[in-house]
């Protein structure tokens, strides 16, 4: 009986992981690994165009995250389980010295797995995304302060998501999109995906994001990083300032910004083509 019960019981820890399965993953292309992470509530396929364009020379796996665009959500904390399978998926799959391509969130994701596990990346590639939103405007911010803040508990971010209703909510998102991407077929295209994802994902994350402060941790990672940002404020000048602020703590960074809006590799494809190909070729 006790045997039973223990094989019972590794059966259901089993499936219960299962159930929690931080990403999902598409694999195209040969060569040196690619993870291409896509921001907040978007699909991987907000990289297409970029896999078509690195796929003849690396093997691309593209990542969307649990709750997103119709991934199943998981359990909190969220965005640490996905760090921690992320460094698992590179073990488990033998991927030797991946590069890491995060978009917004996944810029930030990129950089919580590099500073966990330095020597396990090659390169990373922040695309407008920072170590901790929460400070852009004021630098000298503290997660612990911002945790007092009742707009900061991840329930009432949660329920504020949930009382959207759907009947509303694509269409307000496409709307508000317009201000990250230039083209309405794109803004349309991401506020789908918003749609599709878990509401109270959405919220849960934002928080978890917004409370999690990566740039002491910066000083980990000890590989090249190319930091691309937007016009913050209509301003090249505050996009640099604030960049080189957030990543003070980074050994070797590059920063270079786009004149475009968040989704750079929408807004300025060539541009972003152009600057990654240097940064991965070291051309």
């Amino acid at each position: 009986m006790k045997k039973l019960l223990l094989v019972l019981a590794v059966l259901l820890a089993q499936v219960g992981y299962a159930q929690q399965k931080a990403f999902s993953v598409t694999v195209t292309g040969k060569g040196q690994p690619i993870i291409l992470i896509p921001g907040y509530s978007c699909s991987g396929e907000v990289w297409q165009e970029t896999v078509d364009h690195l796929k003849n020379r690396y093997q691309c796996h593209v990542l969307t995250l649990a709750g997103y665009a119709g991934v199943p959500p998981i359990d909190k904390p969220i965005l640490q389980t996905v760090r921690d399978q992320l460094i698992q998926y590179v073990k488990n799959k033998k991927l030797r010295k991946p590069i890491l391509i995060g978009h917004s969130l996944g810029a930030f994701m990129s950089l919580w797995a590099s500073s966990t596990e330095p020597d396990l990346f090659a390169k990373l590639i922040c695309v407008d995304g920072v170590p901790f939103i929460s400070a852009m405007q004021n630098p000298a911010v503290k997660a612990d302060s911002l945790r007092k803040l009742p707009y900061f508990d991840a329930e009432v971010v949660a329920r504020n998501f949930t009382s959207i209703p759907d009947s509303v909510y694509e269409t307000a998102q496409a709307r508000a999109m317009l201000a990250q991407v230039r083209d309405s077929t794109r803004a349309r295209q991401i506020a789908h995906w918003s749609a599709l994802s878990d509401r109270k994902t959405l919220g849960y994350t934002l928080v978890e994001m917004s409370l999690t402060d990566l740039r002491p941790d910066l000083v980990r990672i000890t590989v090249p990083t190319l930091v691309l940002g937007s016009l913050y404020f209509n301003s090249a000048a505050v996009s640099e300032r604030i960049l080189n602020e957030q990543y003070r703590n980074l050994p070797q960074k590059t920063i270079a910004v786009a004149q475009s809006k968040h989704f750079i590799m929408y807004d300025a494809p060539q541009w972003f083509y152009q600057q990654i190909d240097q940064f991965l070729t070291g051309l």
